[in-house]
């Protein structure tokens, strides 16, 4: 059996989050057809099939699966060296794990998370999968529940609802915006699945689902924060109240009380909290307006 080289091993679990070659590239600082061929000579190193390729996508095999849980705890060291390293030589950089809509949610308002004299960087993991905070793969996760075992700590935000949108200004449209099967992770895009809706597009992300909708490539159920901020989109139907959940900012118990950890923690609960009604799905966009009504 070959050697696993473990830039290789890196470079899968980059395809693991991303879910292609394209975004684990971005995140490998190398060529998706590197990135294909690296994977390519992990697989024959390794003897199995990690990834089922698609036109959607690469989704883990059984096996892929396993030996995504199998490396965790190595990428997880790997990036514990990482920021100790950026530590010593400038400020220590927190990575928040969020999924795509809650990151773009952060983004919009980065200046309210970080400031130029800060002692510390963000960098935003953003990804529908579940990144480990045990192991240290991330330094905050914004989660839709708490944890249910692990060294974590928890705090509680603000409640999420969910509603259908669609293009404003375009025609109704006849069809669905869905995330397929292999990436629905989120209650939201498995409640699209289980309703046999017709299906005119189909995403492996919700940021992906809101910009097909933005498309007018047909209706797609999406967080509040998301569809109800966007002036080009309107409600296609009432709030979907068996999606409405809690969410929750958790950290390593044993980093929490990091002092650039607690004021980004503090700043992150703040910005929730400011937009608690957007959230909640209280402030739907007017017809023909280009803020969201109070």
């Amino acid at each position: 059996m070959k050697s696993i080289n473990w830039d290789d091993l890196r470079l899968f679990l980059h395809v693991a989050e991303a879910g292609g070659l394209s975004g684990a590239a971005r995140q490998g600082g190398v060529s998706p057809a590197t990135v294909g061929r690296r994977i390519l000579a992990l697989e024959e190193a390794l003897g199995v099939t990690l990834f089922a390729r698609s036109a959607r996508g690469y989704a883990l095999t059984k096996a892929g699966g396993a030996v995504l849980e199998r490396s965790r705890p190595m990428l997880a060291a790997a990036r514990a060296l990482d920021s100790w390293r950026s530590a010593k030589a400038s400020r220590p950089v927190l990575r928040i794990s969020a999924g795509t809509a809650t990151a773009a949610f952060l983004a919009d308002r980065f200046s309210e998370l970080w400031h130029p004299d800060d002692a510390f960087q963000i960098a935003f993991v953003t990804t529908e999968a579940r990144l480990d905070i045990a192991h240290r793969e991330i330094d905050i996760g914004i989660r839709n529940s708490p944890p249910e075992s692990g060294n974590l700590a928890s705090r509680p935000l603000q409640t999420l609802r969910f509603a259908p949108f669609r293009n404003r200004h375009a025609a109704p449209p006849a069809g669905w915006v869905a995330v397929e099967a292999a990436h629905a992770r989120h209650p939201a895009a498995l409640w699209v699945l289980a309703q046999e809706l017709p299906v005119s597009a189909w995403a492996t992300s919700v940021a992906t689902v809101h910009e097909l909708v933005r498309g007018g490539a047909g209706i797609g159920v999406m967080p509040c924060l998301l569809g109800d901020a966007d002036p080009s989109l309107t409600r296609a139907g009432p709030l979907i109240d068996t999606l409405t959940e809690r969410q929750h900012l958790i950290t390593h118990n044993d980093d929490r009380h990091r002092p650039e950890l607690r004021e980004l923690s503090r700043r992150l609960a703040a910005l929730f909290a400011r937009n608690a009604p957007l959230l909640a799905g209280e402030r739907p966009m007017a017809e023909g307006a280009s803020t969201p009504v109070d």
